[in-house]
């Protein structure tokens, strides 16, 4: 007799009955997990990953996938974890979805996607390959780049957007993009000079190269580009724009042909602008300085203006970014850190000069130097000899001179036309010679040199002093040639010379008058 059954029990199978379809289910189940643990422990990562056939698909070499010109219209799945370089140009995949890789390509350092007709990039296209490096998007059919697009690419250095349709730019485009060295944008629909990406706060901070040339840019901003450091001009190419021509425009690409900055150079004649007016003719910018054109005033080097007791601030604005400098005063002395100067190098490699003295005029020289590049860097100084307030504490010695001279004018007609005596209290026996004396041209008599008694004609020289002039310097006007200029009575006529040489010397004569 059997022992009764609990309830809920399962009943004990026997030996000889076969197991069950849902037992069968779960022991199939096991071992298929079984078999992929093992084959996790026993295959590399890599080889797991890897899907992609590279005899029909793509070119295989090493960690570089070349799967150019070969129709694609999506881009291939099972791409290998340890890929570095992936070619997909010359193909015809539209858009970049999301998902077009599902798995993180860490080592994926150059990715290219030019000619494919690409015209939609997801916003989510690049969160699977953060570690880029080169990104190449050339000759496709972009017409807009949204915000943040780019935002993942932290270590992004070589972006390429040239031949697109690109008209469109958010301002946010490009944020994120710290390490960006070289931006490509020619051939597109631009409009409006992106200088947000070169400027203030929101610029590209190691943007060295931004080529915006062959667009639909009209009026750059002159202003703003002026005052950029010399190593972001050397890099900025805008020309075969459709430029208004302008003297403001002359003289921005002078000033970089002078600084021999490669934007200008390289170029050259690419630069051109549209003359105003209903013709429109097409001219060279640097050609604007022709009576033909504008007659605009030819660039010349400015100098650096500073005021005594003020502080100066000289950059080394040298073409190339991160190089050692070193300034050299006018007098030939290196500035030295710790020195007992007044000039000191700041740690972004200006000069600072406080306070401005007379003495500081001058080129200073900035020589800035690396392991690969050396440049040379000069800066004319010109002090002026008073504060920046002008409140008259100095004038000048032509200023002083100036002034001197009028006053001593001014004391002589005093002296000669405001004296206190009048002709009621002359001698009546004098009263005929009087008016010979009083007269500043007329010679004086016989008694008047014989008895010299009349302050008032001390500047007179007796004219038996030959080659005497006035105030005991030498009258170049005397010498040959004088003979006949004594009358019979012995008076001096002179005929007109003395008139002469007392207007050349007035200043000279009364300048120790009381």
């Amino acid at each position: 007799m059997l022992p009764p059954r609990r309830a809920g029990a399962l009943p004990e199978p026997s030996p000889s009955a076969s197991p069950s379809p849902s037992l069968r289910r779960v022991h199939v189940r096991w071992a298929s997990y079984l078999s992929l643990s093992l084959a996790l422990l026993w295959f590399p990562s890599g080889e797991l990953a890897s899907t992609l056939n590279c005899h029909k698909t793509c070119i295989c070499a090493s960690n570089i996938l070349s799967c150019s010109k070969m129709n694609l219209t999506t881009v291939p799945t099972g791409l290998p974890l340890y890929t570095a370089v992936l070619d997909l140009s010359y193909n015809q995949i539209s858009r970049l979805r999301a998902e077009w890789t599902t798995v993180k390509l860490t080592k994926l350092r150059n990715l290219l996607l030019s000619h494919n007709g690409l015209h939609f990039l997801s916003t989510e296209a690049f969160l699977y390959v953060k570690h880029l490096c080169y990104l190449d998007l050339s000759s496709n059919n972009l017409r807009q780049l949204d915000e943040f697009i780019f935002e993942p690419l932290g270590q992004l250095e070589v972006l390429l957007l040239y031949n697109n349709r690109i008209s469109q730019i958010d301002r946010s485009a490009f944020q994120g993009l710290h390490s960006l060295q070289k931006l490509y944008l020619s051939q597109n629909m631009i409009s409006r000079f992106p200088l947000e990406l070169v400027k203030d706060k929101t610029s590209l901070e190691r943007l060295s190269l931004m080529d915006v040339s062959s667009n639909r840019i009209k009026a750059p901003p002159i202003e703003e580009l002026q005052v950029l450091p010399a190593w972001i001009k050397n890099g900025l190419y805008f020309h075969n724009n459709p430029l208004i021509c302008g003297c403001g425009l002359y003289s921005l690409l002078a000033h970089w042909h002078i600084r021999r900055l490669n934007s200008a150079l390289d170029f050259k004649d690419e630069h051109t602008c549209y003359l105003p007016g209903p013709q429109k003719g097409r001219v060279g910018v640097l050609d604007l300085n022709n009576r033909d054109h504008m007659n605009c005033s030819t660039f010349r080097e400015a100098d650096e203006e500073a005021w005594l007791e003020q502080t100066l601030i000289l950059r080394c604005d040298t073409k190339h970014r991160d190089l050692s400098k070193t300034w050299v005063t006018p007098g030939n002395v290196v500035v030295t850190e710790g020195a007992n100067q007044t000039a000191k190098v700041l740690p972004d490699g200006s000069l600072q000069i406080s306070p401005v003295k007379l003495e500081d005029s001058g080129t200073y020289t900035c020589y800035a130097v690396s392991e690969a590049l050396n440049e040379t860097f000069y800066v004319m100084v010109k002090v002026h000899n008073f504060t920046e307030k002008g409140n008259g504490e100095a004038l000048n010695t032509a200023y002083t001179t100036l002034v001197g001279c009028l006053s001593s004018v001014v004391l002589v007609l005093i002296y000669l036309y405001l004296t206190p005596c009048r002709c009621f209290c002359c001698p009546k026996n004098n009263h005929q010679d009087s008016i010979h004396s009083s007269m500043l041209s007329a010679a004086p008599s016989h008694e008047d040199l014989a008895n010299n008694t009349d302050p008032r004609h001390v500047a007179f020289i007796d004219p038996k002093e030959l080659g005497q002039g006035l105030n005991g310097k030498v009258n170049p006007s005397d010498g040959e040639g004088d003979q006949g200029e004594m009358d019979e009575e012995g008076g001096l006529l002179r005929k007109g010379r003395r008139k002469k040489s007392v207007a050349e010397s007035i200043c000279s004569v009364f300048s120790d008058t009381p």
